[in-house]
């Protein structure tokens, strides 16, 4: 498992070779991101330290305080990073229709992406607990990014009539934590249960739930 943590350094002949670090000012968050990653891939969160990954970026262990003061912060950026991606790569799947129609293809297009998004993954099998506070104390910053997207969505659909009249803030919360458990329980809920039944049975449940009313 170290050793996969050290494939940046190998892929750098140059540093391999020489030892030296390279400079603070040349070092790019991008390069020491990519070190953390590879260490938690590697290693899981909790056995994963500065020193490792400043070793394996090929910096200094203060360099690297410098930009992330500890390694919770490193973790937190990388999903953050991840999700973004995985937003990313959710709309430009979007298909062509009404807006109800583009937000339940884009939720759970995305839901499917999170479920091999190779990170947050690592995250669950090994250190799940560290998700803890962001389900019972305070949504973190991919849980408001993951809001924020689906209330453009609803604003869209109460313009062209494709989604039931409501409070976008409620109706946008409510999708999150619905959705959310698709992804932080899918381990357990897959184990006798196909992840593409279950994700197409959300689809149906999405779309009958942001339905408008038909008038009586």
């Amino acid at each position: 498992m170290e050793s996969d943590c050290h494939s940046i350094e190998r892929a750098d002949p140059h540093r391999a070779r020489t030892g030296k670090r390279q400079a603070v000012n040349r070092v790019a968050d991008g390069d020491l991101l990519s070190a953390a990653r590879a260490c938690v891939l590697a290693n899981g969160v909790r056995r994963t330290t500065l020193t490792e990954v400043a070793r394996t970026a090929g910096v200094s262990r203060m360099t690297l305080y410098r930009r992330f003061p500890d390694v919770g912060s490193m973790v937190t950026t990388l999903v953050t990073v991840e999700f973004g991606d995985v937003l990313d790569q959710a709309r430009r799947a979007a298909v062509i229709g009404h807006a109800r129609q583009r937000l339940v293809h884009v939720m759970v297009r995305g839901i499917r992406l999170l479920h091999e998004a190779p990170l947050l993954q690592r995250v669950l099998e090994t250190d799940a607990e560290l998700l803890l506070p962001y389900l019972v104390e305070r949504l973190g910053s991919t849980q408001l990014a993951a809001d924020g997207f689906i209330r453009e969505h609803l604003a869209a659909g109460h313009a062209d009539g494709s989604i039931r009249p409501g409070d976008v803030a409620v109706q946008a919360r409510s999708l999150l934590l619905l959705t959310q458990s698709f992804v932080i329980s899918a381990g357990p809920a897959t184990e006798d249960v196909d992840l593409d039944s279950l994700t197409d049975e959300l689809a149906h449940l999405l779309d009958g739930a942001l339905q408008p009313r038909s008038r009586s």
